[in-house]
């Protein structure tokens, strides 16, 4: 696979620059605020050339596709998680109670 990933690198470039997206949206975007314009701009452009210096990287034999696959696909497992503990919590009547981790 990473053989196949250097021979084609624009597809590399396309599935970092996703990956890096996608992960900036879940983790590092607070509470899906959005910025002002020329701020969001500035951030999709700085995503954009870090894309191309990962995409170097890629070509040069490191993982990186690997790696962020395997971040967003534990991101989805942890979504899935959050929804199924959700409708557990909608079925039992809500009365499902947290842990106190203080006690």
């Amino acid at each position: 696979m990473q053989q196949w990933l250097s021979e084609h690198p624009v597809i590399s470039y396309f599935l970092i620059l996703g990956f890096t997206i996608y992960i900036f949206n879940k983790v590092f975007r607070a509470n899906n605020a959005k910025l002002p314009i020329l701020k969001e701009i500035l951030v999709y452009v700085v995503m954009v050339i870090g894309a191309f210096v990962l995409m170097i990287l890629q070509i040069d034999k490191l993982p990186i596709i690997q790696c962020m696959g395997i971040a967003v696909f534990m991101m989805l497992m942890l979504r899935g998680r959050q929804l199924y503990d959700q409708i557990k919590k909608r079925q039992s009547g809500g009365d499902v109670k947290e842990a106190d981790p203080s006690k």
